[in-house]
């Protein structure tokens, strides 16, 4: 019950409707293959949009490299995170909201029930995800009723971690819901309920909510992600991830203002009064294209690079586990067609002449990187790729394949990806460009200062 309102979003499903819940699974098994590696991949869309259905995520590609490929429906909005006083009281756990994320664990527990019969292995499960979807696996990672399932764990993009889509109180989410459901005219839940499924639709939209809150309700997820990985509560799991270099334009951070001096300073002071000399000193500002740089770099900070960050941070120090991490660097080629900008935070939209013109792209943006690692540029048919996007690709898709395969991601033919360890206080990060390779990670004292920001609530 959700529409494909981002630009890159291409739906094979049949039109909007509540009968969503299916799964897709690509096999290379003959009838008597066993025990193959399997992925499970969650999509992305802020938990308000997405579709198993989507070219990028098709697991073929992934199938033909020996991996048993699952690509996953769970609910969205207001029907997959909705959290409602009526509808705690009625539940066993006491507690409501995180529909969503309940139905991706029910996709984990049917594919330990069924996945052998499409050749697969319940014992080797590995969950990846971009956006939400690398939200998602943060998330099952943390979860009591999921965390026994899973192998492997991989992220693009997003963990849910202030200040990122975190987790709110149970009495909050049932507030929000309660307001939302009085405010539409259905002060109790029975009166929702005698809505139809559509009509419940068109009173989310017109509210013009960007969805509902994850909840800490005891039950998917008894507290925040810090706490249970700092108890090592996790899933003790191998796991892979990382962030792309431009997630979104500076502008995000500018709002309007051009990238000068003055109006830089002036929008870091607005936003750190008490730390803006640190941040000044780690996000430069010495020309107009280095504030660009630097604005771009803190609106993908603050968006969804940091929390990524503090996943990876939290679980290289609270697991004995391997940890790899990665900056996607690609730059995009043009788009097929000219009519076309791209968009905001990855996708394309129509041309708008008047429109003040989108500056070049000074890096790889939020879920570009998705058709490269499942292997999926011939299923994408918006940007002119080229030998190099292809390489790329080959080589992203290598290093998850042998990821989910074995819990490590190198092999041959591929730029040596070292592991990270708890300890390392310079950790190594893997560029994937065109040329391929492992560096130290210079940029990291960023991310502790916004770390050392969001701890004291700033």
């Amino acid at each position: 019950m959700q529409a494909p309102i981002f630009g890159d979003m291409k739906f094979r499903s049949d039109g909007i409707s509540e009968d969503c819940l299916y799964l897709n699974v690509w096999t290379p098994a003959t009838r008597n293959t066993k025990n193959l590696p399997v992925l499970v991949y969650f999509y992305g869309g802020g938990f308000v949009a997405g579709d198993g259905s989507e070219p990028r995520y098709d697991g073929e590609s992934m199938a033909e490299k020996g991996i048993v490929t699952v690509t996953v429906n769970y609910r969205l909005n207001i029907f997959g995170f909705f959290a409602h006083p009526d509808l705690s009281a009625e539940a066993s756990y006491k507690a409501s909201g995180n529909y969503g994320l309940l139905d991706q664990t029910a996709a984990l527990q049917w594919v330990q029930k069924n996945i052998a019969a499409f050749g697969g292995d319940p014992n080797k499960v590995t969950i990846a995800g971009e956006s939400a979807g690398s939200i998602s696996v943060s998330l099952q990672m943390a979860s009591p009723l999921a965390k026994d399932m899973i192998a492997g764990a991989i992220g693009e993009s997003g963990a849910s971690i202030h200040p990122t889509l975190p987790p709110t109180s149970l009495a909050e989410a049932e507030q929000i819901g309660s307001d939302f459901a009085q405010k539409a005219g259905y002060p109790k839940l029975a009166d929702l309920r005698k809505a139809s499924t559509r009509e419940i639709y068109e009173i989310y939209n017109e509210s013009k909510r960007f969805g509902f809150p994850v909840v800490v309700d005891g039950y998917f997820l008894p507290q925040t992600l810090p706490d249970i990985f700092e108890k090592g509560a996790q899933a003790q799991v191998p796991l892979l991830l990382g962030w792309n270099s431009a997630e979104i334009p500076g502008m995000a951070f500018m709002q309007g203002q051009p990238y000068t001096e003055e109006a830089y300073v002036a929008k870091v002071k607005e936003n750190y009064p008490e730390k803006h000399a640190e941040i000044l000193k780690l996000y430069p500002h010495g020309s107009a294209k280095e504030i660009e740089y630097s604005a771009t770099a803190l609106a993908s900070d603050r968006f969804i690079a940091y929390s990524t960050w503090k996943w990876f941070d939290l679980h290289r120090k609270n697991s004995q586990q391997p940890v790899y991490r990665y900056l996607y660097s690609k730059l995009r080629p043009p788009l097929v067609d000219q009519t076309l900008a791209s968009g905001l935070a990855g996708g394309t939209v129509k041309k708008d002449p008047n429109a003040p013109k989108m500056p070049a792209a000074i890096g790889a943006p939020h879920a570009c990187e998705i058709e490269y690692c499942m292997g999926n540029l011939p299923l994408v048919h918006d940007y002119a790729w080229t030998a190099d996007d292809h390489k790329v690709s080959e080589t992203m898709q290598s290093y998850f394949a042998n990821f989910i395969k074995t819990g490590n991601p190198n092999g041959e033919g591929l730029a040596k990806w070292p592991v990270v360890k708890g300890a390392d206080a310079m950790p190594s990060v893997m560029i994937i460009d065109t040329e391929s390779k492992s560096v130290k990670a210079k940029q990291d004292a960023r991310y502790e200062l916004l770390d050392n920001t969001y701890l004291k609530g700033e």
